[in-house]
């Protein structure tokens, strides 16, 4: 062929090349992005805020406190943010098992060799002071992969078979991530359930989940007789409103009677089951005042912390509790203490705020999107985004046990906010290219 007829060709390709570019620089969700980048400054922030000392001042940017490695982790998310949106979409919904499967054999690998930081084995050393946590990139894996499965057109989520399978594919890496002894870690897979509750799950399966947790929380709060007496009273009202039920009256009595060894097994399950550190957290969170300086010290010192800012805060750099080490995890796990301290129920608010905001868009990007495969995926990541905001939130409050879960984008770490990143910009690519999706 003449290189004249070759030449006009490759212009053509250039052209399209660029308008494709364009076209998904334009169809990308900005507030959502703007959103992102809001929070994950707020976080670099007040991360230098929890290492700031008046008497020994030490740059923002420099590698030796925890803010210059998290700006260093930052500008990686850009590069990484920049690859999840040019790679071809289509890939994350073709190989979402392949990454799946990648990412079970790193998590096995991590618990084979990986030493014991703090008990746990869940840390990969790269060399250079750098760890990365496999555990954290099992969620944006499981997410492709259960958004995968979900999405089959066979699928029948009442089936048995289907249920077991999706189980599976849930309980498989929380399960290798309990061994690695990262239980808080492992609870943010609880999650899933939403998604599959939108995809059609049976809502009684979420009310049997929701009742055994409150039952288990009521037995720890309330002597077991009253509970069965008061559980026993509930059922009798609801015959009474409802005649039909003595119909089913065979069912109701079994069903408290389930309700009641429940009940009588939830000792058995904290004194025998779990680890002395783990029933430490249940009773932090039933009563932190028992022991105000064994474990109910994190909680009462985050209280601490938080109460004192008031209205406004202290101001920035000012926080007092943060800067004497009283708050355990200041960077991580407890980073909304800083929060609270420095910028008061106002900068919390406000906070809390651009949290719901990010959770509302990302849901309103999950209903908008035109195969199953992509608004599957959005609930997974709004229902992994918002079990962690909760619980991270709620525990230096006081409302949840202290199980050690990062604030989305805010707290200190790499794989953290990797994670998070890949979770959410995978979801806007995905939602970019939308309209080359067909309805299944």
């Amino acid at each position: 062929m003449p290189a004249e007829q070759i030449i006009p060709k490759y212009k053509i390709a250039t052209r399209s090349s660029n308008r494709s570019s364009n076209n998904l620089f334009t169809k990308l969700d900005w507030p959502t992005i703007l959103i992102y980048f809001v929070l994950v400054c707020l976080g670099w922030m007040n991360i230098y805020a929890v290492v700031y000392s008046p008497d020994n001042v030490v740059n923002i940017f420099s590698w030796d406190i925890n803010s210059g490695k998290q700006l260093a982790w930052m500008s990686a998310a850009i590069i990484l943010i920049i690859v999840l949106l040019v790679v071809d979409y289509k890939v994350y919904d073709h190989l979402a098992y392949p990454i799946y499967g990648g990412i079970i054999l790193l998590l096995l690998f991590t618990l084979a060799v990986a030493k014991p930081i703090a008990g746990s084995r869940s840390w990969l050393d790269l060399g250079g002071g750098i760890r990365l946590q496999p555990a954290e990139l099992a969620k944006f894996a499981t997410a492709l992969a259960v958004s995968k499965f979900l999405s089959n057109v066979n699928l029948r989520q009442q089936r048995l078979k289907d249920q077991m399978i999706l189980a599976a594919i849930t309980l498989l890496p929380p399960a290798i991530i309990i061994l690695q002894n990262e239980t808080g870690t492992a609870l943010v897979f609880a999650a899933f359930v939403l998604p599959f509750f939108r995809e059609g799950m049976s809502p009684l399966i979420l009310i049997i989940g929701v009742s055994a947790a409150a039952i288990f929380i009521l037995t720890l709060l309330v002597p077991k007789l009253y509970l069965i007496i008061g559980i026993t009273a509930l059922m009798g009202a609801a015959i009474w409103l409802d005649y039909r039920l003595m119909r089913r009256l065979k069912t109701m009595v079994a069903l408290l009677l389930i309700i009641v060894g429940m009940i009588f097994s939830v000792d058995y399950f904290v004194n025998d089951v779990l680890q002395p550190h783990q029933q430490n957290r249940i009773k932090a969170l039933i009563n932190p005042e028992a022991d105000p300086l064994g474990y109910g010290w994190n909680v009462t010192q985050s209280k601490i912390a938080i109460g004192s800012g008031g209205l406004i805060g202290k101001g920035f750099l000012e926080g007092t509790q943060t800067k004497f080490d009283f708050v355990p995890e200041q960077s991580t796990d407890f980073i909304f203490c800083t929060i609270g301290e420095e910028h008061g129920w106002v900068g919390s608010t406000i906070l809390i705020g651009l949290f719901l905001l990010l959770l509302t868009r990302i849901v309103a990007v999950a209903e908008r999107q035109r195969s199953v495969f992509g608004r599957t995926y959005g609930y997974c990541v709004a229902s992994i985004i918002f079990f962690h905001f909760l619980v991270n939130v709620g525990m230096t409050i006081g409302l949840a046990p202290v199980v050690g879960i990062p604030l989305p984008f805010f707290s200190y770490g790499g794989s953290s906010l990797w994670s998070f990143t890949i979770l959410l910009f995978i979801l806007l690519a995905i939602d970019a290219n939308r309209a080359r999706d067909l309805s299944r």
